[in-house]
């Protein structure tokens, strides 16, 4: 094989393991999502008053064990007013989120 085309052959395994760490990420980072809106589900956390805490969304100094997504993931659910936060760190279902999965929503 030439060099130009072992460079070509190296340069597109490289995207292709780029792209398929990309593609495991963000996997990784729906599961973690379905997750978290079944467990506030679980613990019926629809209005603030039932409001629950969650502990791996508490930040940690030290952590053990592989990469945990859910609060970054959090993060996003609560920016995009998925999930709402009150300020003890609790955490409850949107109204508009349960609603729009139920079908009860009407579109306007």
């Amino acid at each position: 094989m030439s060099e130009t085309a072992k460079i070509f052959f190296m340069l597109l395994l490289t995207i292709g393991a780029f792209l398929i760490a990309r593609r495991i990420a963000g996997w990784q980072m729906k599961k973690a999502g379905e997750f978290i809106i079944k467990d506030l589900k679980d613990k019926r956390a629809f209005t603030p008053e039932s409001a629950v805490e969650l502990p791996y969304c508490k930040s940690r100094i030290f952590r053990v064990g592989l990469k945990d997504y859910r609060p970054r993931v959090m993060e996003q659910l609560v920016k995009h007013d998925v999930v709402r936060m009150l300020e003890g760190g609790k955490y409850y279902l949107c109204e508009g989120r349960l609603q729009s999965e139920n079908g009860d929503a009407t579109n306007p």
